[in-house]
């Protein structure tokens, strides 16, 4: 059966006609749950993230790199803390190995769990447009957990406009909310779908596996005219091995899907968790504060090196921020483009384009010139999904990572990052000041990854311009692997 289609809706108007916001702010509710001392200790949850973007809404939250067993112990006996991230980048793999990947985190996860005596709830925090190992790492997480009453699929992330209404996810395009599946992101080599209905997405990715009685959804109304007592109630009643749909087009909204949640579990519930940013710093009860400003990272003046800038996606967000960033610094940016087919011909031909590349951005670095290093716009794809990847990972060898992910993990040496806040509404800034980071002791690292979801970004709405990097502070040692010395006055960074 064809995927149902759905018409593009005027973003407004939408909104407006859905039902009024729930009156009460749930995060209290859920902050009290978080702080009930009467009750027994709580799990951590922990947040297998296939992508350095499921930082987007949180703060004051640790980031792993790695995931040995002695890390991990260390970690959960970390006096007040809540969760935590894992960075498994596993987006970047062929489901073979992504199924491995996964595996062995979960492993670890458990045994330092059983080790240390605590508890742990698992969320495979993916794409909120729908992309990546789904269900397979959702599969693999429960082989190694056991089996829960349902999954939580709640791909909802406000600072990204992704909506889901009446189980529909919507892309905020403008003053436009176009469905989902068309939609550039849909069209991916590796991870492409034709469902916007989240139903038809969940039989589309697991065809033959469940039954359309097995999804349920927790609606719009359900959540603001029932609030977090109806969502519990619902999530009580579902019956065993079923699938729950989040709808929700508020952060509001989660935040009482999430303290309904919490109620149901305090009944007994369990539950596993493929989720966008917002669910997971929802529930790890995390607030949002103020933007980071450029004068709170102590940001060097006058700078001695340039900004370097790396942008290896190609989907037409990503190529407008680029225009923008282009066209605002002008003479001021020195732009320095990979060839794709260059990348992809040959070994030699690869390591010849990376040492020219290399070689020029380092000139124009030490110069002191602002350098952006982009993989030319041309998309190049292979004849099936495993092709296209082995192509993305081909230029990740080049430029730093399919994901902004190897470029934190290989670049830069990050076993282990604070995430600071946002320097901009869902661009996460990490601070990575382990003794295995790449360049500690430097004032005031920090790696930051804009991801092309925000389409805000092309249009100059925010205090920065953002881009995937790194701050280094004084260093004037900088080569290609250095993700973003200091910039001006204020920081400028880029995806």
């Amino acid at each position: 059966m064809s995927p149902r289609e759905y018409d593009v809706l005027p973003r407004a108007s939408t909104l407006a006609q859905l039902p009024s916001e729930y009156p009460t702010d749930a995060q209290d509710l859920i902050a009290r749950h978080l702080e009930d001392g009467t009750k027994p200790k709580k799990s951590l949850l922990i947040a297998l993230d296939d992508d350095p973007t499921g930082t987007q809404t949180c703060h004051d939250i640790i980031v792993l790199t790695v995931w040995d067993v002695p890390t991990l112990v260390e970690e959960f006996q970390r006096p007040g803390s809540r969760g935590l991230f894992i960075l498994t980048n596993s987006r970047a793999l062929p489901p073979i190995e992504a199924e491995k990947l996964i595996r062995a985190v979960c492993e670890n996860v458990a045994q330092a769990a059983r080790t240390t005596g605590q508890g742990v709830e698992i969320v495979l925090r993916g794409d909120s447009t729908l992309r990546g190992h789904f269900p397979l790492e959702t599969d693999v997480a429960q082989s190694v957990f056991g089996d829960v009453d349902a999954w939580v699929l709640a791909p909802f992330f406000f600072q990204g406009g992704r909506f889901t209404i009446n189980d529909v996810h919507y892309v905020a395009e403008g003053e436009q909310l176009v469905p989902v599946a068309n939609t550039p992101f849909a069209k991916d080599a590796t991870f492409g779908y034709k469902s916007s209905n989240l139903r038809d997405y969940i039989m589309e990715k697991a065809p033959g596996r469940f039954r359309p009685e097995q999804i349920f959804s927790v609606t719009i109304e359900d959540i603001r005219r029932g609030g977090p007592d109806k969502v519990a109630a619902k999530l009580v009643d579902l019956p065993r091995r079923s699938i729950v749909i989040v709808n929700a087009a508020a952060e509001s909204d989660m935040h009482v899907f999430v303290a309904g949640l919490l109620q149901a579990q305090s009944q007994g519930k369990r539950f596993l968790y493929r989720t966008g940013a917002a669910f997971v710093s929802t529930r790890l009860g995390v607030r949002s504060k103020a933007l980071v400003t450029a004068s709170e990272l102590n940001l060097p003046a006058p700078r001695q090196t340039g900004g370097l800038i790396i942008a290896g996606s190609h989907v037409p967000k990503t190529t407008a921020q680029l225009k923008v960033l282009i066209d605002r610094r002008g003479p001021h940016l020195a732009v320095l483009e990979l060839n794709v087919e260059e990348l992809i011909s040959s070994k030699e031909n690869a390591a010849a384009a990376v040492a020219r590349i290399v070689q020029e951005a380092e000139r124009q670095l030490r110069s002191g010139k602002d350098t952006l290093v982009m993989t030319s716009r041309k998309l190049i794809t292979g004849d099936d999904e495993l092709s296209s990847l082995a192509i993305g990972t081909k230029v990740a060898e080049a430029l730093g990572g399919i994901t902004s992910s190897d470029a934190a993990t290989k670049g830069l040496n990050i076993k282990r990052a604070l995430v600071v806040g946002q320097a901009a509404p869902g661009i996460p800034l990490w601070r990575c000041d382990e003794s295995t980071s790449r360049h500690v002791g430097v004032p005031d690292p920090a790696y930051i990854t804009a991801p092309n979801n925000k389409a805000d970004l092309a249009k100059g709405r925010h205090e920065y311009d953002i881009v995937q990097g790194v701050k280094m502070g004084r260093r004037s040692d900088i080569d290609v692997e250095a993700v973003l010395a200091e910039d001006r006055k204020r920081m400028r960074v880029w995806s």
